[in-house]
């Protein structure tokens, strides 16, 4: 479990930029004979702990996959409950050395008034000492979509993009046991490293972190090269 910052082991390379995919609330709430939309609230509090502890280790910008427009299928008490729980999250962030950006559709009602401020521009809070991106409301394709209108070179592509403010991810980690990206930001994750735990994401806790950043440390990257 991560401690004090003196406690924190060395790493011989930290990724500049961590994607995170917070899965398995729902499972994790079923298992405990509780309401399934009950599992997102209880996935606020370990957002904020791998906040801290990824700033406390460097990491320098994370993204974190709020709830996408394929979630939104999902029963309306469901829906509810992880666009609170962004909004939570959000605001949280607000009360921290954050620089945060909120990347989604905004044009549908089902994107958070609250966070329309954060979509609009990056809103820097205390020090601004992570690069914070919250997906909501994200879909690959609507993403895509902007980015494809009149391109014809990849800088054109990637600059037009609806998440062109995000850079490259280093490091994606999902937990919840699946292994896949879901349509996690297709361009910024093309060269990025994947680490999945098998844990839920409501019991996150920092030695998920410290796994995944030890695997990391080991892995060539190469970037194509």
């Amino acid at each position: 479990m991560i401690g004090a910052v003196m406690d924190f082991p060395r790493f011989k390379r930290i990724p500049e930029h961590i994607g995170v995919i917070p899965d398995g609330n729902r499972r994790w709430a079923a298992a405990r004979d509780l309401p399934k939309e009950s599992g997102y609230a209880s996935g606020v509090p370990p957002g904020f702990d791998l906040f801290e502890h990824s700033r406390s280790l460097g990491i320098k910008e994370m993204t974190l996959y709020g709830f996408t427009q394929d979630n939104t299928k999902r029963p309306s008490v469901q829906t509810a409950a992880f666009r609170k729980a962004c909004v939570e999250i959000a605001m949280g962030l607000t009360e921290r050395d954050a620089a945060l950006l909120v990347v989604g559709n905004t044009d549908s009602p089902l994107f958070p008034e609250e966070l329309i401020p954060f979509a609009r521009q990056r809103q820097v809070f205390g020090k601004g000492s992570i690069r914070v991106n919250l997906l909501v409301n994200y879909g690959w394709l609507w993403d895509l979509s902007h980015g494809a209108s009149g391109a014809t070179k990849p800088s054109e592509f990637t600059g037009s993009l609806a998440s062109s403010d995000i850079s490259r991810i280093d490091l994606v980690i999902r937990w919840g046991g699946r292994r896949r990206l879901s349509g996690f930001l297709p361009v910024q994750s093309v060269y990025s490293d994947f680490y999945f735990l098998d844990e839920l994401w409501p019991d996150y806790c920092g030695d998920h972190l410290l796994e995944a950043l030890r695997w990391y440390e080991d892995q060539d990257v190469t970037l194509g090269g």
